[in-house]
């Protein structure tokens, strides 16, 4: 049997749960599934304060975030179905779902939209070293979901690969679950987050280690965890230095070296993808309404190209504004207006030397999405 439905949109982080609220208030009729028993995605384990404008909950926490999102999709009218795969397309716009029941049973259900919007974020990736498959060796991502949302400490030593946003973030947040953070590896000449993240490890005492990789994880003798690191100093091509090798004691390693877009069900649907190394590497191409090269599939969000939460919400309120007035629950020149604030907002999002080379990035994949209908 096949259900139908106006708009089907897979993945209930930041991007779905945006983009659900704003085509359902329209009018549109919106089913949004998501793998996880609960909604939100990154949302619910950012417990920081956002930056930016007001126009981009700055002060408020991703988690508050969250749950007005969440408030606006039950008074929106959303269809949520969680505990939900989406495993495999059908033909054309079926997408074949694997729904887990209230018994622990799971029924496989194919649901033909009009409309698909894949929000499905982005995946870690993932640092090869000896001793990298040892228990203990995890995403951060994975840390940060288990300490702010499963409420379970990943581990009492942790050494963090990676200085970037997630990885400063990550740590203090680590810290303030009452691990002890023994170390931040970095194998660039400089810390790669913003300053006011890296103020707060520099205040905590975390020694930063950079030009520095890991070379390798070992288990105690006997054990199959990780019990230490050694890590290696890197030369300007970033090749190890023999004889800078140092030891550091630990239990856990986190691995916050960047996403890349989650592109499988994508390229199932036929949508084409690009290389872009600024925003994950291989990504979905789309146009200025976050549109595919298939006409009615749609991409938000971190599969759509890395970046924030912030900038992932406003993309998939671009996408929900462009499904429903294809739609026809909005006018064209109402479409457009919403459209043209919302892009006003992401613009702004991309200020800066890091934000000004995303947009340029950006404005090369709508460009060869149009190259390319």
């Amino acid at each position: 049997m096949i259900e139908k439905r106006e708009i089907l949109i897979i993945g209930a982080g930041p991007a779905g749960l945006a983009a659900s609220i704003e085509a359902a208030k329209t009018g549109a009729q919106v089913l949004l599934v998501d793998e996880n028993d609960s909604p939100g995605g990154q949302l619910f384990k950012q417990i920081h304060k956002f930056f930016g404008s007001a126009k981009h909950k700055a002060g408020t926490r991703g988690i508050n975030i969250g749950r007005e999102l969440l408030k606006q999709t039950r008074e929106a009218g959303v269809e949520l179905w969680l505990s939900t795969t989406a495993i495999g397309v059908v033909e054309g716009k079926q997408v074949a779902l694997v729904k887990k029941q209230e018994d622990g049973t799971e029924e496989t259900l194919v649901v033909e939209a009009e409309k698909i919007l894949v929000a499905c974020g982005g995946a870690e990736n993932a640092v090869n070293f000896d001793g990298w498959t040892l228990p203990g060796v995890m995403g951060a991502g994975a840390a940060q979901t288990m300490v702010n949302v499963r409420r379970v400490l990943p581990g009492r030593k942790i050494l963090m690969v990676g200085s970037g946003n997630v990885g400063l973030i990550v740590s203090y947040q680590l810290m303030q679950a009452g691990a002890d953070v023994v170390g931040i590896v970095e194998a660039a000449p400089r810390i790669g987050g913003y300053c006011v993240h890296a103020g707060k490890i520099r205040r905590a005492g975390v020694p930063v280690y950079l030009s520095h990789t890991v070379l390798h994880a070992d288990a105690a003798p006997g054990g199959q965890e990780v019990a230490s690191a050694v890590i290696v100093e890197l030369d300007g091509q970033f090749n190890p230095i023999p004889g800078t090798e140092k030891k550091i004691d630990c239990d856990t390693i986190c691995i916050a070296t960047g996403l890349r877009p989650q592109v499988k069900l994508c390229a199932l649907l036929g949508v084409r993808n690009g290389f872009i190394p600024e925003l994950g590497g291989w990504m979905p191409l789309h146009d200025e309404n976050m549109e595919t090269n298939v006409k009615g599939v749609y991409v938000a969000g971190d599969t759509a190209g890395v970046e924030e939460a912030s900038t992932a919400m406003d993309e998939g309120r671009l996408a929900g504004v462009a499904m429903a007035q294809e739609l026809g629950y909005l006018t064209c020149w109402e479409g457009a207006q919403k459209k043209q604030e919302i892009i006003k907002r992401l613009q702004a999002l991309r200020l800066g030397p890091f934000g000004e080379r995303r947009q340029k990035a950006k404005d090369r994949i709508v460009a060869e999405g149009k190259r390319h209908e």
